[in-house]
């Protein structure tokens, strides 16, 4: 008997250098995290998936960062091609990471026109150095006439919300899915099996 073909959903990460977007993609594929200190700088586009398990169905997330090469112009149609969701990365201590995400947003509709757009606010271990507020936040969800599908605050250095974050991801792509196998899957339950391990949560 043929083996079932698990839908793929291409996400991609978007926003400025240092907002922790590698960080991000390292919690993802190895939950670790290694200090900018520590950490060579590295170049070229990298993917990494995990499957999701959905009220009894499945989805594999493939995620993709860009390596450092954000402004490349020939990284940017292969980047995004294809790509169904897109998460826009800023830091909390840095507001200028915030107010850029306009542009990006405008790559996000211009190359990945169908992509579901997340929000992702990084760094939140640093409670004494958040410039950028909720209501920043909500003013910028306002101004994208609701083009974002979600909202989240993340720690790559604790490893706080960020798992949460792409449960919900793929919770939601599922749902809204159109591949014929998994369009009438419920959004309220996700399992997570990686690569190397197999983990499991229910919310039903």
């Amino acid at each position: 008997m043929a083996s079932t073909k698990i839908p793929e959903q291409k996400v991609i990460l978007c926003g400025e250098f240092g907002v922790g977007k590698s960080s991000l993609f390292r919690r993802f594929a190895t939950n670790t995290f290694v200090s900018s200190a520590d950490r060579s700088s590295t170049l070229g586009l990298d993917h990494f998936y995990k499957v999701y398990r959905v009220c009894g169905r499945e989805v594999k997330l493939q995620l993709w960062d860009t390596g450092g090469m954000e402004r490349v112009a020939s990284v940017t149609s292969s980047y995004y091609k294809f790509a169904e969701a897109a998460i826009l990365v800023f830091s909390f201590d840095n507001p200028d990471s915030f107010n850029i995400l306009s542009q990006h947003l405008l790559d996000i509709v211009t190359y990945a026109e169908s992509a579901k757009i997340f929000l992702c606010g990084n760094k939140i271990d640093l409670k004494h150095q958040m410039y950028v507020t909720d209501v920043d936040i909500d003013a910028f969800c306002e101004q994208c006439h609701n083009l974002i599908s979600g909202v989240f605050k993340t720690s790559c250095k604790t490893g706080e919300g960020v798992e949460e974050m792409f449960a919900d991801i793929a919770r939601q792509l599922v749902s809204t899915s159109k591949t014929a196998d998994i369009e009438e899957v419920a959004k309220d339950s996700f399992r997570l099996t990686s690569q190397d391990e197999t983990q499991e949560s229910c919310m039903c």
